[in-house]
């Protein structure tokens, strides 16, 4: 399985990095994680739209479903290079927000398909279970499995610090975390700290975390010293644009 930051900003875009925004590959399956701003630019430097065969969304907020429509609008208009369209696009969503999941679904595009139908959605090589987050709006941090070999990522996508984490996260080989902020700013409702996501790791026995939904300011060396501090077992990384991980 590889992994590919695509965007790790939280909120809004800046010095040429977009937001939220990972590819998951696999056994010739490449599934995207989050569609937020600019993330379509960079996944064009990895493979072409065209080829992607899912979506998985975490909520609807926008740094992390910006490039969604134009993904839908590049799946319609641009052709093959035999001169077809693309297959339909299954675009995994939750339906709490009933306006934005029926945006998932366009015709002869992409069909919306609510994950939270069931405990566990198979999504073509992997086996994916979600867990409820703690955001203003319905969010989801997701388990992925790789099903023929265990491997596992888990994406805590947006949320301030729940114990549920812990058990969640545990033995993951990879584990990307919300840390948008500092140490000394913890028990935050929306967001975690580097102090936070480091407790989880250390806690859940993760093997490699990548701090992501990062700040635009800061020093993020800093960030990426303090969650190292309380996961000294972990190998923790800042995510950065086109970072590359295979597990």
């Amino acid at each position: 399985m590889q992994v590919t930051v695509l965007g790790y900003y939280g909120g809004y875009p800046t010095n040429d990095v977009g937001t939220s925004a990972y590819l998951i590959q696999s056994e010739g399956f490449n599934l995207l994680l989050d569609a937020g701003s600019a993330s379509l630019l960079t996944l064009e430097h990895h493979i072409d739209p065209l080829e992607l065969d899912a979506v998985l969304l975490s909520h609807y907020h926008h740094d992390h479903i910006a490039d969604l429509g134009v993904l839908q609008f590049t799946r319609q208009l641009k052709k093959t290079d035999k001169g077809d369209r693309a297959p339909l696009l299954s675009i995994y969503g939750h339906s709490e927000d009933k306006q934005a999941f029926e945006k998932t679904t366009l015709e002869e595009v992409s069909q919306g398909i609510d994950y939270t139908k069931e405990s566990q959605t198979s999504i073509g090589p992997f086996d994916v279970t979600h867990l409820k987050t703690l955001h203003p709006v319905p969010c989801y941090a997701f388990r992925i499995v790789e099903r023929v070999t265990g491997k596992t990522v888990v994406y805590t996508a947006d949320s301030g610090y729940i114990e549920e984490f812990i058990p969640f996260a545990k033995n993951a080989d990879l584990f990307i975390t919300d840390t948008n902020l500092f140490k000394g700013m913890e028990r935050h409702l929306v967001h975690m700290t580097s102090r936070e996501c480091g407790y989880i790791a250390h806690k859940a026995n993760v093997q490699t975390m990548v701090l992501s939904h990062l700040p635009q300011t800061g020093d993020l060396k800093q960030l990426q010293k303090e969650a190292a501090e309380e996961a000294p077992k972990t190998k923790t990384l800042l995510a950065e644009k086109n970072l590359q991980i295979i597990i």
